[in-house]
């Protein structure tokens, strides 16, 4: 355990952030999941929406460093090709 103050202070801060990055993963998992259902079920104009709206989420994450921005492109091409297998 720190003794020092900041350190104690930098402890805290990164039990926050941790949590508020879960949240964010857990929030971009549970969407491609929906989208993946949708694709399954053959909802083209909700899958469309959700696919808009998930690389929207992704490209934010990314940009707040809760991904990598490697990850997040990867991410988006899953969507991606996830949508286009509604069509084929």
């Amino acid at each position: 355990m720190p003794n020092i103050k900041q350190q104690k202070k930098r402890i805290r801060l990164a039990e926050r952030q941790t949590l508020s990055n879960r949240q964010v993963k857990s929030s971009l998992k549970t969407l491609f999941k929906k989208l993946e259902a949708n694709v399954g079920e053959g909802n083209g104009d909700e899958a469309a929406k959700l696919a808009v709206e998930l690389g929207s989420k992704i490209d934010k994450a990314a940009a707040k460093g809760v991904i990598h921005r490697n990850a997040a492109s990867r991410r988006k091409s899953r969507v991606a090709h996830t949508l286009a297998r509604l069509g084929g």
